[in-house]
Parts: C-alpha cells; structure tokens; sequence
C-alpha cells in the first residue's frame, strides 16, 4: 500500500511541475504576442513587388507607431475579422493627392490625413483595396508594424520604411 501512495505522490508533484512549466509558456506567449509581436500571413497582389502574391509570412511589433514608409497590419475597416497588409503613404496631417480609380486614371482627389489616422496604399495600386476605397484608418485598428518577412525563406530578411 506505501509504494502506491508514494506514486501518486510523486506523480502529483511532477504534474504540478508540467503544469506551473506550461502555464508560464502560456503567460509568455500570450504577453509577447499581444504586447510585443506576432507571426502575420500576407497574400495577394496589393504588396507587389515587396511582398509575394503567392504568400509570406511576417513578424510585426507592437510597440512602435509607424511612420511613413512602414508596412503595417491592421484591422480592415470594411471586415474586422481581417488583417490585410499595407504600406502607410500619409500620416495625421498629410496631404494626399490621389487617382481615385487607376485602371481609369480620370478622377483625383486631394485629402488631408485627420489626426489619429494614417494612410494605407498597397505597393501595386492597380490592384489593391486601400484608403483609397475606405479612406484613412484609425491608428487604433493597427496591430503592428512589419519587420520581417520570414518566410519563404529564400527572400529571409528586413522589411525597411521605403520613402514614399
């Protein structure tokens, strides 16, 4: 009967050990991907040449605010449950001067950035669904500004601002 109660004993104590180890992953990970950064899968044609239209995946930062030139992710105004991604053009403040429809190329338009908000434009604007179609975004829907771009590991490496 002792050697029984000493394994549970021992097995009791080895499960708290497993346990306490992965609840502080968990802590971990929930604190560096909310606060700090995160992995982000981008496809399509808006980013290119910057970014593959067959797909890539990045890491992006939380903790900066972008500038003009950065590739953000942010939540899309037209589908919360989407993130596209997108380079800032304008800052609050700016002036943009735009081709409301490229493929036409007839009508511009001209808009100041209102504060608290940014400009977003896909690198290919002849195709690509920016702030040309929904307008500036709050800085509130960014999730993070990209760094990286980690796969596919051929193209491995920084994303830097552009000059805009």
């Amino acid at each position: 009967m002792e050697s029984s109660s000493s394994f549970w004993s021992i097995a009791s104590r080895q499960a708290m050990k497993t346990g306490g180890f992965l609840a502080k992953i968990y802590c971990f990970l929930h604190v560096t991907t909310n606060y700090v950064g995160f992995a982000a899968y981008a496809f399509g044609p808006s980013m290119i040449p910057t970014l593959h239209p067959s797909g890539n995946v990045v890491i992006a930062e939380r903790i900066s605010k972008p500038i003009r030139g950065d590739i953000v992710v942010f939540r899309s105004p037209e589908n919360p449950r989407k993130t596209p991604i997108k380079r800032v053009i304008g800052i609050e403040g700016d002036c943009i001067s735009f081709v409301i429809d490229p493929k036409k190329n007839v009508k511009s338009e001209t808009i100041v950035v209102p504060k608290g908000h940014v400009w977003v434009q896909g690198d290919y604007t002849q195709n690509s669904r920016d702030s040309r179609t929904f307008g500036p975004i709050p800085c509130g829907l960014i999730q993070g500004r990209v760094l990286w771009r980690v796969w596919p590991f051929q193209d491995f490496g920084s994303l830097r601002p552009t000059p805009t």
